[in-house]
């Protein structure tokens, strides 16, 4: 069986309202809103570098522990913790030493994990 190739990498969060995390992902991320086709909204990365991140209303309510978050690589905590928290992320757990990286878990502001990481690379 043939590998599936992929050209470029979107990542997809459900969520109950789209018009609100849009606007708190395209503020913590640094992203534009590029596209709205109900029930989607797109945010890409104004560089070019990141991947989109496409956000999909569901009608059914987020249940339990993400399988798989995002990570946000950070220069510091502070001030990046004090800034998506301004934005309506809680925290969740730390900030904490991870393998010797600094991490903070959070959630957005519908409950959806993902940390903060002081990661420097070698």
């Amino acid at each position: 069986m043939a590998a599936v190739t992929s050209k470029e990498l979107v990542m997809v969060l459900d969520c109950a309202d789209r018009e609100a995390l849009a606007d708190f992902w395209s503020q913590a991320l640094g992203y534009r809103i590029t596209r709205t086709t109900p029930p989607y909204t797109a945010l890409t990365d104004p560089e070019g570098c990141g991947p989109e991140l496409l956000l999909q209303q569901v009608p059914e309510p987020k249940q339990g522990k993400n399988r798989m978050h995002l990570d946000l690589r950070v220069p510091a905590m502070e001030p990046a913790l004090s800034r998506v928290v301004a934005l309506g992320a809680r925290v969740l757990r730390g900030p904490f030493d991870d393998a010797g990286c600094p991490t903070t878990v959070l959630a957005d502001p519908e409950g959806n994990e993902f940390c903060l990481i002081v990661f420097e690379s070698a």
